[in-house]
């Protein structure tokens, strides 16, 4: 047995080109890509949350029903790349994704996407993908029910230059619904603008830095700067007189939209003592006139 043993381990010896390490011959594998999501798909459902794991990720093409639209994905970078954990609201890095996602939803639908019934939602890598190495931000636009609801629709369809069109996605023309003592605004529900209504979209009025609470306590300073906004739309002299023109609803941010960077006002003409039955826009002094 002994000479029989020997034998069989002489017959194992080594082929030519191979040196007996079973290691050192194996390619190395690549390291495993941190996690970043597409542009141009849609999703059904969102997390509450701002931070998506990739469990959590699941792309559909825009055709079929959806809830949000992945318009853009960037990537920070500089010190916002270097922090320990994703961003918070109202630190600077949210703001700066903040600033470029409304640049790049705003080139997409084709205006302000305040100016219509749309939301902007950004997101963030979940903090097990931070550590892992994403450094992702990611800019989501959804339609939402009206300018009273933030309730996201379920549409099918791109959201792709949707303000281009007038109607109705676009704001336009509103129905006021006043209060029972008529001193306050309920709703504003949209109508064409044929038809009688008393409010109007006029633009965004970009408010200045400042803390959210200061601004709350003088929203005056607002719709002041949305009748600048309905003068230059509607073509009537920005002067003392416009006040006796038109007076003004507003709509704005809420305090973490605020704490992200949204200035953006919402700037709606309102004529409160007469029916309109046309568009204010470029209508001139002789259509809004002074009262």
């Amino acid at each position: 047995m002994g000479s029989l043993l020997a034998a069989l381990l002489v017959g194992c010896a080594n082929p030519a080109g191979v040196d007996g390490n079973l290691t050192d011959d194996w390619k190395a594998q690549p390291e495993a890509a941190p996690f970043v999501p597409a542009s141009g798909v849609c999703h059904l459902s969102l997390p509450e949350e701002r931070f998506i794991s990739r469990a959590a990720y699941n792309p559909l093409d825009c055709g079929v029903d959806h809830h949000y639209e992945t318009v853009f994905v960037g990537e920070f970078t500089g010190s916002e790349k270097d922090a320990t954990a994703p961003p918070e609201t109202g630190t600077p890095a949210a703001r700066k994704a903040y600033d470029e996602c409304n640049t790049k939803v705003n080139e997409y639908v084709g205006a302000d996407w305040r100016g219509g019934r749309l939301k902007l939602f950004i997101y963030f890598p979940a903090k097990e993908a931070w550590e892992g190495g994403s450094r992702w931000f990611r800019c989501d636009v959804a339609e939402v029910l009206s300018l009273d609801s933030d309730e996201i629709s379920r549409r099918s369809g791109s959201l792709k230059d949707i303000l281009k069109a007038s109607f109705p996605v676009a704001f336009g023309c509103f129905r006021a619904v006043l209060t029972s003592n008529r001193e306050e605004i309920s709703a504003m529900n949209a109508v064409t603008c044929g038809t009688a209504h008393g409010a109007e979209f006029a633009g965004v009025w970009t408010a200045p830095e400042g803390s959210y609470a200061d601004f709350e306590k003088n929203t005056q300073r607002a719709h002041d700067g949305c009748r600048v906004v309905i003068a230059k739309w509607a073509k009537v002299p920005n002067d003392g007189n416009l006040k006796y023109r038109t007076g003004t609803i507003i709509y704005f941010p809420d305090e973490d939209e605020w704490a992200d960077g949204n200035r953006g006002v919402q700037c709606f003409l309102w004529i409160s003592d007469q029916d309109l039955r046309r568009s204010m826009k470029g209508a001139g002094p002789g259509a809004l006139r002074i009262r």
